[in-house]
């Protein structure tokens, strides 16, 4: 009978060292997760400010496309009525 307890002793000691190395290593896991999501978020950021300037260089060179051109035309009416909507809601 001791034999017995000495071995489940034996075995809930392992268990406890195994649960804290698996605790460790998921903590280490879940901060090197939360890095990786905020370098994804910066590298998104700087993507967009990218895609904006080319924009931007597209449109003061004059280098567009019928496409662009129809897409930024669009985009430009999109802001006028942007632009009216907010002067209504100011005269109001």
């Amino acid at each position: 009978m001791e034999q017995q307890l000495k071995r489940i002793q034996d075995k809930l000691q392992q268990l406890l060292k195994s649960y804290q190395l698996l605790q460790k290593e998921h903590e280490k896991l879940t901060e090197e997760n939360r890095q990786l999501k905020n370098k994804l978020q910066t590298g998104s950021a700087q993507t967009e400010s990218l895609e904006q300037k080319l924009s931007v260089l597209k449109i003061a060179s004059g280098n567009l496309t019928e496409i662009e051109k129809r897409e930024l035309e669009k985009r430009m009416n999109a802001y006028v009525r942007e632009i009216d909507r907010c002067i209504t809601m100011l005269a109001e």
